[in-house]
């Protein structure tokens, strides 16, 4: 069984490829390192059938031999962040959407058996129902959204037209073990853990009660291998735990003084994922509570030891195209 994993080097990239190679499968990660980094490969160099490719998804006359003989391709490559979306519209349409036709063009010309998406529930927006299901409105309020949610719609149309078997996995604030530590401000756990190490308050946006539906890495991959088992194709499925839980609720199981900055425009106060589907489908839930999950995340705290330290006045101006561009009154 061969494997690409693009983006392999990003956070859940990198727990994918290491998921694949344990079950004995060969992987090829392609990544340019834009957010990925290669020291989350770093433990899996030694490892028999990894091929670790530094390439540009746009690149198509690059990857297309690459994917010669691949059985699953895991599209994970992507540039995140709101922020750098908004003020770099045209980048975050190349990566995201040219890249993810690239990939999808390499995918049907190699006749892949199976093309799985990472979508983003950012498409969702500021949603109208709780727990929300995957025929919710879309309403992406910035470029990123927009482009993760372009690219599903290609995803979508290559599985009807051109028969690409391909699934589609809309994520909810995945978080874990490599989680990011650089761009810009916004990753809440990356920017808790290494204040925390810092000895840092804890900067917490708004009055905290607003609620995250916080889904462990490690499920993520289960959910991304049985899609990748299953029949499926042309489905959108939510990836959620099942449950959301406040900011303020995540600091009470850190540990640490806390110090608030305002309300951003454009986020919801709650997300929640609807997966009623993905249980019906592929008999997938989250198994790892948010309290191992943040226990797990305690053990692994010196990786965020690097990270940029976030204060108030940094988070201010890292922000400022936020209020910019999403407040109303804007």
């Amino acid at each position: 069984m061969n494997c690409i994993v693009t983006g392999g080097a990003g956070f859940i990239g990198s727990h994918l490829t290491e998921r694949l190679l344990s079950d004995g499968r060969n992987v090829i990660v392609i990544d340019n390192y834009s957010t990925g980094r290669p020291e989350n490969l770093q433990h899996l160099s030694a490892r028999a059938g990894l091929m670790i490719v530094e390439c540009d998804i746009q690149d198509h006359a690059a990857i297309l031999p690459l994917f010669e003989g691949v059985d699953w391709v895991f599209h994970l490559a992507a540039l995140a962040d709101i922020v750098p979306s908004i003020e770099r519209p045209m980048d975050y349409h190349d990566a995201n959407v040219n890249g993810t036709i690239s990939v999808l063009e390499a995918s049907r010309k190699n006749d892949v058996k199976r093309f799985i998406y990472a979508a983003s529930s950012s498409c969702y927006g500021i949603p109208d129902v709780y727990p929300t299901p995957e025929d919710a409105p879309m309403q992406p309020q910035y470029p990123y959204a927009f482009t993760k949610m372009a690219g599903e719609e290609y995803v979508m149309h290559w599985a009807q037209l051109y028969d690409l078997p391909s699934v589609s996995l809309r994520m909810f604030n995945i978080y874990g073990p490599r989680s990011r530590t650089s761009g810009t401000y916004g990753a809440v756990f990356g920017v808790f853990l290494a204040q925390k190490l810092a000895g840092k308050p804890f900067t917490i946006v708004g009055d905290g009660t607003q609620t995250r539906d916080f889904t462990f890495v490690g499920d993520v991959v289960d959910a991304y291998i049985k899609s990748a088992q299953s029949d499926l194709s042309g489905v959108i499925m939510n990836i959620g735990s099942d449950n959301t839980y406040s900011v303020n609720r995540l600091v009470e199981l850190l540990g640490g003084d806390v110090v608030y900055i305002p309300k951003r425009p454009g986020e919801p106060d709650c997300t929640y994922a609807d997966t009623t589907k993905i249980k019906e489908l592929l008999g997938w839930s989250a198994q790892v509570s948010f309290e191992d999950g943040v226990s797990i995340m305690m053990e692994h705290i010196d990786y965020w030891r690097e990270a940029p330290v976030w204060e108030v006045d940094s988070i201010s101006k890292a922000t400022a195209g936020w209020f910019k561009y999403l407040s109303p009154e804007s």
